[in-house]
């Protein structure tokens, strides 16, 4: 194989990429591939003010409506159309995930890994003025920061935080209309959502921060919701109510997005600290196939299975890995996990991507799959699978 890497990768490494489908050229253009903002929706006439403001032109991302681009060296944190919430950082290849969804408005949208928040603000201002989105996260130190950000870009009103474990996570949308405080004064009753705590709750928090752990019994905990979101005027009862399968295929999420936690296999960055830590150790701690495979993918394909379970029948689910500043490489953690969910349940079809067309990404290993990497889309890298619940009669079809 011929060595196009500046990091002169090792033979192993470069056996691994290429038995994935990547090419090892990736390394070379980790320090080229731009940043990306999205501004809120309606603020387009505001572009010629933020340009002059952070010193740069924003260009336009033409397959990804609402997305711009910036140097990879341009900071946007001080800037003021960051701090007044006129946009955010996301890279254009999870936007693309969420894009992917279909999102309309009136939608229940569940992000069962949602922390910290960038995608979950782009469902709200796809959501407009109807439906809710509910994010799920494991870390209550994240949901918190990704409680700021719903506040601070003004999407938080038809909104719902929970921390619980996305592999068990039961609580369907809400359908109350909410919007005013219940005269109700019952402790159990959820009035509207304050940012005081009383003392102890907050020594509590403090506790939790020094310590996360998941609620006791696994329970989920509601950590914010918004006026509109459904939850005020409900008791505990209500929001926490159990529904069994055939209930959740009629009152379920219309769509669900499972941005599964992978490795930091394929981060450009993180290859290139092996350069000094020793080809050795990326051998132990990247291609160690019972290391990156075995736990890993059954967390992921737990969570695929259970965002797939609070899906709504006809509705769609997304499963992307990663959407963070990685790659995840093997087929192990993308590809396969797809394969065996699609072999164990009858009701999941593998969707077309009608808009990938347009994308700058290539086909997955699986046909309908499609990848992004900083090669080929000038973004993060992505694996993405659109899947659709079907009603009984077709999943009987599917299975003859």
């Amino acid at each position: 194989m011929e060595e196009t890497s500046k990091l002169q990768l090792p033979e192993t490494f470069l056996r691994f990429l290429e038995a994935n489908g990547l090419d090892p050229s990736i390394y070379t253009h980790g320090d080229s591939i731009p940043r990306y903002v999205r501004l809120k929706p309606g603020l387009e006439d505001s572009l010629e003010e933020i340009e002059c403001e952070i010193k740069c032109k924003l260009e336009k991302v033409n397959w990804l409506a609402g997305f711009y681009s910036i140097p990879p060296h341009v900071h946007i944190a001080s800037s003021k159309a960051y701090q007044q919430g006129k946009m955010y950082g996301i890279d254009a290849a999870s936007g693309a995930a969420v894009s992917a969804l279909g999102i309309s408005p009136g939608d229940h949208v569940l992000d069962l890994c949602a922390a910290p928040g960038a995608k979950l603000c782009m469902m709200l201002d796809l959501l407009g003025e109807t439906g809710t989105a509910t994010g799920v996260d494991v870390a209550k130190h994240r949901l918190a920061a990704c409680r700021t950000i719903l506040q601070k870009y003004g999407v938080g009103q038809r909104s719902r935080l929970f921390l619980a474990d996305g592999t068990t996570f039961s609580v369907p949308p809400t359908t109350n209309s909410g919007g005013s405080p219940c005269l109700d004064d019952h402790e159990d009753t959820f009035q509207q959502w304050t940012s005081r705590r009383p003392y102890k709750e907050r020594k509590q928090a403090a506790k939790a921060r020094n310590h996360p752990v998941l609620p006791q019994y696994g329970q989920p905990e509601i950590i914010f919701y918004g006026q509109s979101s459904g939850v005020i005027g409900l008791q505990k009862k209500e929001l926490y109510r159990s529904l069994d399968q055939q209930e959740y295929a009629f009152c379920g999420y219309d769509k669900v997005l499972v941005d599964a936690e992978c490795t930091h296999d394929g981060s450009i960055k993180h290859i290139q600290k092996f350069e000094q830590w020793g080809w050795t150790t990326l051998e132990r701690r990247v291609l160690d196939a019972e290391r990156t495979d075995s736990n890993l993918t059954s967390l992921q394909l737990n969570l695929l299975k259970n965002g797939f379970r609070l899906l709504k029948q006809g509705g769609t689910l997304v499963y992307s890995t990663c959407s963070r500043v990685t790659i995840s490489l093997t087929h192990a953690q993308n590809e396969d996990v797809v394969d065996q969910f699609l072999a164990e349940d009858s009701s999941a079809e593998l969707q077309e991507i009608e808009m990938a067309k347009d994308w700058p990404c290539r086909s997955g290993r699986i046909p309908k799959t499609v990848r992004f990497d900083p090669w080929t889309s000038a973004t993060s890298g992505l694996f993405v699978a659109k899947i659709r619940k079907l009603p009984p009669k077709e999943a009987e079809k599917n299975v003859l």
